[in-house]
């Protein structure tokens, strides 16, 4: 099949309507909500605290054995060099072997797999550690065992799969995850890479690009959806063909890892694109059956999103640490900076709000370790906010730290001053806004698990193709289901002065997240009945409704830890209850801030000026400038089939 810009495979993309590419995202989600979901909750207005309260914990028996190995972990790390990796942008062989010695590439295997069988809880504990020595490392890991072979395998992986696979990840066999391809993004449909059955039905033929493949430079497994032609239906009556995944070789012939790809952040990181031609990769090498591969990705997704919470958190504590320590030490005007308001306001911000990242991810790890919960919006929420969040604290650190907050490590060592990386923070951090689901993506998907109520009462009502009686129609059935369902939104325990008082000063801040959870579904309500069908068209006020719960789902987990912390060690407890409070106060301005923006805004005149603007009308306003890149082109545009030697290097660290 040809993969050549602007031949047949561009030409089929280009036929992709709207509704083919969002047809092809919804028959991939998860519809079905079997168990709990307490984010989920939050949007309809049912705040339940029970379900993350008591806050869920480690077994005494995982205790013990995520904590020694994390002392293992942070031991072996001390040992290692940042600067090293920023200056040659890549993490050395040895130190990759030292990790696969401790059993790192194999975490979150299970041990009869010759893994640890560490629970997410801990998994994001030792990223945390791993990412504060370089950020290098934790993409390294959680590429690896997040969204790489190991967890698509453990989860939909048959017997014999699991027994081929995941032993030798665990060993330290890298792999990555294969999806991104030059022109296809966040849009599957779109997808070019080919999967092309051989006569016989025991291969596949494995034609096409892939773009930003982490890992996929030195990787020895790599997991890769292609498109799988249709050819009927298969011997049980199911439709062949879709979008599939397939565990293959590295070292196979055709495969050519064409480039290393350089990033603003996070050198080290070993990322590239990665051709296929005509690579032989046996049937039983297909993950699932055939069109089920967005799905295995999306669920891999899931919770492999919170190894970025993880190293937000981890982040954000490192941040604190510097900006108190150059707070204290640095003086202006006769005294310490910290001691000035407007550097004290920023450093409560960073104490806050590393608090709240940290409860954010602990809750959401907890929540999936239990497993009695869906932590589908839990993992996409933790996502989001905290790789908003974790950057403002990273850019403020270099606020902070004025001139030496911008010059690098590299600059203030030579100068002979302490060695603080803080302008390469703010380059590594910005990533996470983007990766594993960019900030506005997770806003769609999120919007849309949250809605989902409204859009399985409305029915046709939510149609943009839905003819007048079908709307009609659907009218009359909504009406039934939301006759019932509003009058719930308009009392609840957040109007009650004595409603979870066993929480002390936090109790008002429980309440709130109550209240403002009702009027959230409300709003919602309100938008679904202005919009219908066109709500899905109005992104800003979902963005806007999705941040409200994920701030209310902050402060709830805020609490919550807050709590728990105080049950287990009076004395921290009372700095934690300090630290829940300041942040539920914080949180609650921006929660105020958003209910407004969703029907005082400036969304309309901003979609007319985005529109003239696409249109030309404001070329004149670029004049006066130049463009270095104009005339070279992208190198990607000549994607002529390469040779099938084997150009990448994948490593063994066993």
């Amino acid at each position: 099949m040809s993969t050549h810009v602007g031949g047949p495979a561009a030409a089929a993309r280009a036929q992709v309507t709207a509704e083919d590419a969002r047809n092809v995202a919804e028959a991939a989600r998860e519809s079905s909500w079997e168990r709990p979901s307490f984010a989920k909750g939050l949007y309809l207005g049912d705040f339940d605290l029970g379900l993350i309260h008591p806050h869920p914990e480690s077994t005494a028996e995982e205790a013990e054995e995520g904590d020694a190995f994390l002392v293992a972990v942070e031991d072996y790390a001390r040992t290692l060099d940042a600067a090293v990796i920023e200056r040659d942008a890549k993490i050395p062989d040895e130190y990759i072997a030292g990790l696969a010695k401790l059993g790192v590439f194999g975490m979150k295997i299970p041990k009869e797999y010759g893994g640890l069988g560490l629970n997410l809880t801990y998994y994001g504990r030792a990223l945390a550690i791993l990412g504060s020595v370089h950020p290098a490392f934790g993409a390294l890991v959680s590429a690896h065992q997040s969204i790489g072979v190991p967890e698509p395998v453990k989860v939909f992986g048959t017997p014999e799969q699991k027994q081929k696979y995941l032993p030798r990840c665990a060993a330290g066999a890298v792999t990555a995850f294969l999806l991104t391809e030059p022109d296809v993004g966040s849009d599957p449909a779109r997808m070019a890479c080919a999967a092309v059955p051989t006569d016989d039905g025991s291969a596949y033929l494995l034609d096409g690009v892939k773009l930003w493949t982490t890992n996929g430079v030195i990787a020895e497994l790599v997991v890769v959806m292609a498109m799988v032609p249709s050819r009927g239906l298969d011997e049980n009556g199911r439709k062949t063909g879709g979008i599939t995944a397939f565990v293959v070789e590295a070292d196979s012939p055709g495969i050519t890892v064409e480039h290393r790809n350089q990033f603003m952040g996070l050198r080290g990181i070993e990322n590239g694109v990665t051709r296929f031609h005509q690579v032989r990769v046996p049937a039983e090498n297909r993950l699932g059956r055939e069109g089920q591969g967005l799905k295995i990705a999306l669920t891999t997704l899931n919770t492999g999103r919170l190894s970025i919470p993880a190293m937000a958190a981890g982040s954000a504590k490192w941040s604190l640490k510097i900006a108190r320590e150059w707070s204290n030490a640095r003086t202006q005007w006769g005294r310490p900076v910290g001691q000035h308001e407007a550097v004290g306001k920023k450093l409560a911000f960073m104490a806050a709000t590393a608090f709240a990242l940290e409860a954010v991810f602990e809750l959401s790890a907890a929540l999936a370790d239990a497993g009695m919960k869906d932590v589908r919006i839990e993992a996409a929420l933790a996502k989001l906010w905290s790789s908003e969040m974790s950057y403002r604290c990273a850019d403020e650190l270099v606020q902070i730290r004025g001139g030496r907050g911008y010059e690098t490590a590299a600059s203030l060592a030579a100068r002979g001053e302490r060695a603080v990386p803080a302008e390469q923070l703010l380059r590594d951090l910005r990533i996470n806004r983007i990766f594993e689901g960019s900030t506005e993506i997770m806003h769609l998907l999120i919007a849309r698990e949250a809605v989902d109520a409204h859009l399985a009462a409305a029915g046709d009502l939510a149609s943009t193709s839905a003819t007048l009686a079908q709307k009609g129609r659907a009218a009359v059935n909504a009406s039934g289901f939301y006759a019932k369902w509003l009058p719930q939104l308009a009392v609840g325990k957040g109007l009650d002065p004595r409603s979870y008082n066993e929480f002390g000063p936090l109790a008002k801040h429980l309440r709130f997240v109550e209240r403002e959870s009702r009027k959230l579904a409300r709003q919602t309500f309100y938008g679904m009945g202005r919009w219908q069908g066109k709500l899905e068209y109005k992104q800003a006020f979902l963005a806007r409704i999705v941040d409200i719960g994920a701030e209310l789902f902050a402060i709830a987990a805020c609490c919550s830890r807050a709590e728990m912390l105080r049950l287990k060690d009076p004395v921290q407890g009372r700095s934690a209850l300090k630290l829940a409070d300041a942040f539920a106060g914080q949180s609650r301005l921006r929660v105020e801030s958003l209910f407004n923006e969703l029907w005082h805004n400036t969304d309309d005149a901003d979609k007319s000026l985005a529109a003239s603007l696409l249109d030309g009308e404001f070329t004149w306003l670029e004049e006066g400038v130049l463009d270095p890149s104009e005339g070279t082109g992208p190198w990607i545009a000549d994607t002529t089939p390469g040779p099938s030697k084997q150009q990448n290097q994948h490593r063994k660290y066993r």
